[in-house]
């Protein structure tokens, strides 16, 4: 595996080494050990999956108690995936790194603690898979809004977003929780 840098320090890109051939192909798509040797400790507690279909918007998301690190990547599809920094003491807060996942490039994201996550379908449909270092505690997630003009994310949407009610209802980065 291979980590790529972003336009924010703590978020990565990690490439994995396929190995292909009139077969098909095989790539590990975690070990534990491999990214602990790039210097990524992690350890999960819950993996997630969902399929959307064409510019279905889901986030940004995160939780204000018990923050999770995910490990994502897409396994059908392609979209447009993003972080935005929520921690008030680093230097790069409300900056925002967006970059494609897809089935065929095979990359993956880490999106560390203190940091939103939302992405949106570019392809017909996408399936999503994440792992998490903690649990989902719908009580302390919270919702940026993705069309806050402090952003600017140009979300490479074909038409208006598909949203879910928590994330039309999300707050502006001005009037959110957020880290210390």
């Amino acid at each position: 595996m291979r980590l790529v840098a972003t336009d924010l320090p703590e978020v990565l890109l990690i490439e994995p080494k396929v190995f292909g051939d009139e077969r098909g192909f095989f790539f590990e798509s975690w070990n534990r050990n491999t990214l602990a040797g790039l210097g990524l400790e992690l350890d999960f507690v819950q993996d997630n999956h969902s399929r959307s279909a064409r510019n279905v918007l889901r986030g940004l998301h995160y939780q204000i108690q018990h923050p999770q690190g995910k490990l994502v990547r897409v396994i059908q599809g392609e979209v447009f995936d993003v972080a935005v920094d929520l921690r008030r003491s680093s230097p790069t807060f409300g900056r925002w790194s967006g970059f494609m996942l897809s089935a065929e490039n095979k990359r993956m994201a880490w999106i560390p603690p203190g940091f939103a996550h939302g992405f949106c379908v570019t392809s017909n449909y996408a399936e999503f898979l994440y792992k998490t270092t903690d649990y989902w505690h719908p009580e302390h997630e919270r919702s940026l809004r993705w069309d806050d003009p402090q952003l600017a994310i140009p979300w490479p949407l074909t038409g208006e977003p598909v949203l879910a009610a928590k994330d039309q209802a999300g707050q502006f980065l001005a009037d959110a929780e957020v880290y210390a």
